[in-house]
């Protein structure tokens, strides 16, 4: 079965180097030529001549070296060509391509920006920006960090009496060239959004999902940006129950508030800012939806993020400054606090939701049927597979299966379409 590492060919054509770019600028893997889409061994009869000419072929024209075997099963022969996964960018022609799952994309914009960065270790938030100086900066946000830091003591003592240039470099969020780097202008900017489209927040009540009640929109540096959105849940967004012990009042959130706030600031490290894209907020009388532009590192699960695992932040620089204030945590344990606070309260477990166009993390007020939560998922996806459902349900795949089974049995959802690109119809 085709997947990350691996590609089937009936017969060759030239173009079908692109698909080697792809695993090239990927991390590797092999394209099996006389073998159809289904695994089925179809055979070719110039073989050896294409064994020959394969490896001259994809050097001239992509610089890079594959290797080429002659396998036979059967009788019939056919070729495995092996890609190592390069460390530096190739491309097919002036193009840059891309293995992504089953596919082969060819990377422009914003995406092509950020593998190219990747390529030469590099991330977005670390790159310079060359328009803005220290002087354009935010007298509060720098207050707001450093009134942070002197509270956790996980910067230098005498931080309250850093100009911005020395709390700048503390941070190393200036540049090559003397330049500020982008991470900084998020940080400490009045207005990031002015210079980087998207870098606010957008809040929003929904009665049903295209009944939109009100909104808000938050604007200001990131460390500005944490206490806004949190004030406007708490006070604006959420219902709180009322009870009594006594006389002391206590109010019971239908979102722990610890794993909320882990939640937001989840979500504003880890976004992608040159998306251009805010972060989403969508509340309900059910549920809460935060949705944010981003990707998770390579190789990576939804199923990783729910055991102990390494700090791989999405924006280095971002995460070094809210550590060092203080609001995260260093050893990858926010996503692992979510889960325990919602625990602890006795609440459903947030769902995690990784898709190609961002990541959801989805608080439901009450217990929802897994079958609910099933439909939910195709309704936003109709072609999502067996195991990516597993995955943000923490159900496993056999478990997956009977489900589906049942509701199919009973007539709520078919499958239609081929098993490569067939997709899912609630009925």
């Amino acid at each position: 079965m085709e997947n990350q590492n691996t590609e089937y060919k009936e017969s060759w054509r030239d173009e079908y180097i692109k698909w080697i770019c792809g695993f090239a600028n990927a991390s590797g893997g092999k394209m099996y030529i006389g073998i159809d889409d289904k695994g089925n061994i179809t055979g070719i009869s110039d073989v050896k001549k294409l064994a020959e000419d394969l490896p001259n072929k994809v050097k001239d024209i992509l610089g890079v070296l594959v290797d080429v075997n002659i396998k036979n099963d059967l009788g019939k022969d056919y070729l495995e060509i092996i890609t190592d996964g390069y460390p530096y960018p190739v491309n097919y022609k002036g193009k840059y391509y891309y293995r992504t799952g089953a596919t082969n994309q060819e990377l422009k914009g914003a995406a092509l920006d950020k593998f190219l960065l990747g390529k030469q270790g590099l991330k977005w938030d670390g790159t310079p920006e060359p328009y803005t100086s220290e002087t354009d900066l935010s007298d509060l946000a720098f207050k707001l960090f450093k009134d942070r830091a002197t509270e956790t003591q996980r910067f230098d003592e005498d931080v309250q009496d850093d100009s911005p240039r020395e709390l700048l470099e503390k941070l190393n969020l200036f540049a090559v060239g003397g330049y500020l780097k982008k991470a900084s202008i998020l940080l400490f900017h009045p207005k990031p959004e002015k210079i980087f489209t998207g870098a606010t927040i957008k809040i929003g009540f929904f009665k049903t999902d295209d009944d939109l009640a009100y909104q808000d929109e938050v604007r200001g540096s990131l460390f500005e940006q944490v206490d806004k959105v949190m004030d406007l849940l708490i006070t604006k967004y959420l219902k709180a129950q009322i009870t009594y012990k006594g006389v002391q009042r206590k109010e019971t959130f239908p979102v722990p508030v610890g794993a909320l706030r882990e939640a937001v600031l989840n979500a504003i490290v880890h976004k992608d800012y040159s998306s251009g894209i805010p972060i989403q907020i969508s509340v309900y009388e059910d549920k809460l939806i935060i949705w944010n532009e981003g990707e998770l590192p390579e190789n990576w699960t939804v199923a990783k993020l729910k055991m102990k695992h390494p700090s791989r932040p999405y924006n280095p620089d971002i995460a070094n400054a809210f550590f060092r204030s203080g609001l995260i945590e260093s050893w990858g344990r926010g996503t692992i606090k979510i889960f325990n606070e919602a625990k602890a309260a006795k609440i459903p477990v947030p769902i995690f939701r990784y898709e190609d166009n961002g990541f959801y993390v989805i608080f439901n007020f009450v217990e929802v049927k897994v079958e609910q939560q099933v439909l939910d998922l195709i309704k936003d996806d109709s072609k999502i597979t067996i195991a990516q459902m597993g995955e943000g349900l923490d159900i496993p795949v056999r478990t997956m299966n009977r489900i589906l089974n049942d509701l199919k049995d009973q007539k709520i959802i078919k499958r239609s379409g081929s098993k490569k690109e067939g997709f899912w119809e609630i009925l």
